[in-house]
């Protein structure tokens, strides 16, 4: 399939650190590519430039088969790029359907619409429907965030980058911190995610996680690409050698290091 985002000669330079040079990337609808590196390989430069937070200084960004511009938070969002970062930007003292409508509350019929008051029960119906459709296992959606667990918590964050129906949703290190079973169920929404035809990036440190969601894994290394693997015809130890830039290869009975005499 054409990708829905591509990245052509993508580079972005700070000061004197180069923390992108000539990096290629896309991801297709309906696809889970995973994009992972050692820290300081670029990985959240890159998110940050599809996601209009950090523009590039050079090279072409395509959306849809057109060459678009992202300059700005608004330009991603306004094109169909979602984002979820590490920290989630969940607020604790509100509950699952404050969270998933903040800044876009709905607003209360007439006579008190005049009044900009918020529709709670509409909310909280609208919100329960979401999270039925994804499969999202949270009861009520009128505890409070602070009180559910971290897979919970990463599952209201993805829910609510989805109201506007993205068709790229960009996955900030989704299942860090976290215990197996939130883990699991973390990974179960991204399958859904990608079930529901849109197009999944996932940044990861994981290698068990990537190869559980993953159907490309991209690498990149000191700010360059260093390897895209079809996830299901690769292994670990090959990703691993991409990461780190050396010739690994699976030790033999006669030569238990798993290097060269």
């Amino acid at each position: 399939m054409a990708p829905i985002l591509r990245l052509s000669g993508i580079s972005k330079q700070y000061g004197a650190v180069k923390a992108l040079d000539a990096v290629d990337f896309q991801v297709s609808a309906g696809e889970v590519v995973a994009l992972v590196g050692d820290n300081g390989a670029g990985k959240s430069t890159l998110v940050k430039v599809m996601a209009g937070v950090a523009p590039a200084d050079v090279g072409i960004v395509e959306f849809d088969g057109e060459a678009v511009s992202l300059q700005h938070p608004h330009d991603a969002t306004r094109l169909g790029i979602a984002t979820v970062y590490q920290d989630l930007a969940l607020c604790d003292n509100l509950d699952v359907a404050g969270n998933l409508f903040l800044g876009r509350e709905v607003l209360a019929a007439r006579p008190w619409r005049y009044l900009r008051l918020a529709d709670k029960v509409e909310m909280a119906r609208r919100a329960r429907e979401l999270l039925n459709t994804l499969r999202m296992e949270i009861r009520d959606t009128r505890v409070e965030v602070a009180s559910l667990s971290g897979g919970q918590r990463q599952a209201v964050a993805i829910a609510r980058s989805l109201l506007g129906d993205p068709k790229v949703v960009l996955l900030d290190e989704p299942t860090a911190a976290l215990g197996v079973t939130q883990t699991a169920q973390v990974l179960r929404l991204i399958t859904e995610l990608k079930q529901r035809g849109h197009a999944v990036v996932v940044i990861s440190h994981n290698l068990i996680d990537v190869f559980d969601v993953a159907d490309r894994i991209s690498v990149l290394r000191m700010g360059r690409n260093a390897g895209d693997f079809v996830a299901a015809s690769t292994t670990q130890q090959e990703v691993v050698a991409a990461i780190t830039g050396l010739n690994v290869r699976p030790a033999t009975p006669t030569d238990t290091t798993g290097t060269q005499p």
